[in-house]
């Protein structure tokens, strides 16, 4: 009789060994947004642009520069990267500038800049690419013609945009 005693006060116990050591959960709910992103950032100012020379008998020599690279990053299909000057550059001059894109897109070539925005790289798909790790240097060409007035420390700005 003892031993039946002992079988259930064992069970009992057990039972109540269960509930003590039950697990219990809890939930929550997170929400979430991607959205989308398209960012350009330029690695700094080109060295100064100077047309200071010619062979004679010929144009104006151009001066150019190749210092400086883009970096982007978008999670968009489609995306296009534009450039424009903030103000028209005087008569007989032009500043065009050639965006590389390795790995990035399809580049334009050399773009002559205006205050409208103009392609410089094509059918961007998601990427983020630093400018010193991929081919995304960016080469400014100043010309002038030999009717261009002359100009001493003239600044533009140019303005670049990924998008649609």
């Amino acid at each position: 009789m003892q031993m039946k005693h002992f079988f259930i006060a064992l069970a009992l116990t057990m039972g109540s060994v269960s509930r003590l050591c039950a697990a219990t959960t809890a939930t929550a709910t997170v929400t979430y947004t991607i959205g989308s992103v398209d960012a350009i950032t330029v690695s700094g100012n080109p060295g100064p642009l100077n047309v200071t020379t010619a062979t004679a008998g010929s144009a104006l020599t151009s001066a150019t520069d190749s210092t400086t690279f883009y970096s982007l990053t978008t999670n968009n299909t489609s995306r296009k990267i534009t450039a424009a000057v903030a103000s028209a550059m005087p008569t007989g001059v032009t500043l065009s500038v050639s965006a590389l894109a390795t790995g990035v897109g399809t580049s334009a070539g050399a773009v002559t800049l205006t205050t409208t925005a103009a392609s410089l790289v094509t059918g961007i798909s998601p990427v983020a690419a630093a400018g010193s790790l991929v081919t995304t240097g960016l080469t400014y060409t100043l010309a002038a013609t030999v009717s261009a007035t002359q100009v001493a420390g003239a600044t533009n700005t140019v303005t670049y945009t990924i998008g649609p």
